[in-house]
C-alpha cells in the first residue's frame, strides 16, 4: 500500500489502545522476550519505533545507554516523544524521522538493531535489510519481531476468524479507519513465511539467522547477528 507514512499518521492516537487491545496485552510479553534475549548494548537502533514501545523496552530491561527510533510517520514519533518524556527518557532514547532503505548513520554504528511489527511494511526489504546489516557492528545483534501465519489447522481456523472480524470491530470503533486494518491484515499474510524471511536475512549478509515462534506461531521473533 502506497503512503503508509500517512497511514499511520492518520490512526497514531489510537494505535496504542488498538494494539493493546487487538492482541490482549500479549504483544507485552512477545516485547520482553525480544529484547530479553539482547546482550548488554550501549547502542541500539530500533527501526520503524512507532510509538517508541520497544524503544523503551529496550532501555528499561536491556540496559541499553542510549537508543535511536527510526520511523516514517510522525504521527507516530509524536506519540512516542510524549511517551518519551512522560518516563523521563529523554536523556537515553532520541526519535526521530527516517527512511530504513536509507538510513541517515555511518556504517558499524549501532552494537543492536531491533523491530517490532514494523518489517512488513518496509516498501524495499531487502534494501532496508541491507542497510540494517551495514550500520550493524560487527559482532552486532539483529532482533524482529513479525506477525507470522500460523501452520495448525485449528489455531490457524481461529486466527482467521479473529481476523476477519474482532480485530476489525475493535479497530472500526477506536480509529473509525477501516482501510488501515484491513490493510494490516493484507501485510501479514502477504509478509513471507518464516523460512523464507530467514533465508532473506542470510542473502543480505546476516549470520546465524533463526526464529523462534511465539504463542502458536501467531508472532515471530527472528534473530541474526553480523560478523
Amino acid at each position: 500500500m502506497d503512503n503508509i507514512d500517512r497511514l499511520f499518521d492518520g490512526i497514531s492516537n489510537r494505535y496504542d489502545r488498538f494494539n493493546h487491545l487487538s492482541s490482549m496485552g500479549i504483544e507485552r510479553r512477545w516485547r520482553r522476550q525480544a529484547v530479553d534475549s539482547l546482550p548488554h548494548c550501549e547502542r541500539v537502533l530500533d527501526v520503524a519505533t512507532g510509538t517508541a514501545d520497544y524503544a523503551i523496552a529496550a532501555v528499561l530491561r536491556s540496559k541499553a545507554e542510549r537508543v535511536v527510533g527510526i520511523d516514517i510517520s510522525e504521527g507516530m514519533l509524536s506519540v512516542g516523544r510524549e511517551k518519551v518524556v512522560r518516563k523521563n527518557l529523554s536523556e537515553k532514547i532520541g526519535l526521530m524521522h527516517a527512511d530504513v532503505a536509507a538510513l541517515p548513520f555511518e556504517d558499524a554504528s549501532f552494537d543492536a538493531i531491533t523491530c517490532g511489527y514494523g518489517v512488513r511494511n518496509f516498501a524495499q526489504l531487502q534494501q532496508s535489510l541491507s542497510e540494517m546489516h551495514r550500520v550493524l557492528k560487527p559482532g552486532g545483534q539483529l532482533r524482529i519481531l513479525e506477525f507470522t501465519y500460523p501452520t495448525r489447522p485449528l489455531v490457524r481456523g481461529v486466527y482467521n476468524l479473529y481476523f476477519s472480524y474482532v480485530m476489525p470491530l475493535i479497530g472500526r470503533l477506536l480509529t473509525h479507519d477501516k482501510g488501515a486494518f484491513n490493510y494490516f491484515m493484507h501485510s501479514v499474510k502477504a509478509f513471507p513465511k518464516r523460512e523464507e524471511f530467514v533465508k532473506i536475512l542470510s542473502d543480505v549478509g546476516f549470520k546465524e539467522a533463526g526464529y523462534r515462534s511465539q504463542t502458536f506461531g501467531i508472532s515471530s521473533l527472528y534473530s541474526a547477528s553480523k560478523q
